[in-house]
């Protein structure tokens, strides 16, 4: 059972830390960011780390995103103008993911 929740919780922090990189919203980044702490809190929590889990918790949740949230909202962030940035960024981006896959 304990294995089940272990590898439940692994891949919702994949999931959760790929949603951080894709999503286009940066409010909706930061959130996913701290889901992912807090699945990764779990995982310490099941491999009976429970200091890391909390201190964890504690620092990056509590601290960190905090001002990580604060600074996002006070930014005034032109969503198209990042869109045509990521068209014109796309293939160095290919590049270097096919390099670090060692293709």
């Amino acid at each position: 059972m304990e294995s089940v929740i272990f590898y439940v919780f692994a891949i919702s922090t994949v999931i959760t830390a790929t949603a951080v990189v894709t999503v286009r919203n940066p409010v909706h980044a930061a959130l996913f960011l701290v889901l992912t702490f807090f699945t990764s809190a779990i995982i310490w929590m099941t491999l009976e780390a429970e200091f890391l889990a909390i201190s964890l918790v504690l620092v990056y949740v509590g601290a960190v995103m905090v001002l990580f949230l604060f600074v996002v909202m006070m930014l005034d962030i032109n969503i198209a103008r990042l869109r045509e940035g990521f068209v014109r960024y796309l293939p160095i981006g290919i590049g270097v993911a096919l390099i670090m896959l060692g293709l």
